[in-house]
């Protein structure tokens, strides 16, 4: 399945409900499954971004939909990236002339 690393940064609203920060992504992880799309790791971080996901989805339309759906709820602003393991890299490097 392909993975996605999406990158979070909290909106006026989402900082005015950090404390709510964590009930938020547990219910985030229970729809995305309800979706089709695993939440493989949710990890808050300091810098440019608050929170970075690791997910799965079966196709980007799936991906795209659960990014939107988090967005629609106001809390945070997503970047979300197509991201590829070493196995899947070595076979788009065997396509490299």
């Amino acid at each position: 399945m392909p993975t996605y690393v999406t990158l979070f940064k909290f909106t006026d609203q989402g900082i005015r409900n950090v404390k709510d920060t964590v009930k938020r992504t547990e219910a985030n992880k229970q729809a995305a499954a309800q979706a089709g799309v695993t939440v493989k790791e949710a990890l808050w971080v300091q810098g440019q971004y608050d929170l970075v996901s690791v997910t799965e989805a079966p196709d980007e339309a799936t991906a795209m939909a659960m990014a939107l759906t988090i967005a629609k709820a106001g809390n945070a602003t997503t970047q979300t990236m197509r991201a590829f393991s070493a196995a899947e890299m070595e076979a788009i490097l065997a396509k490299v002339p």
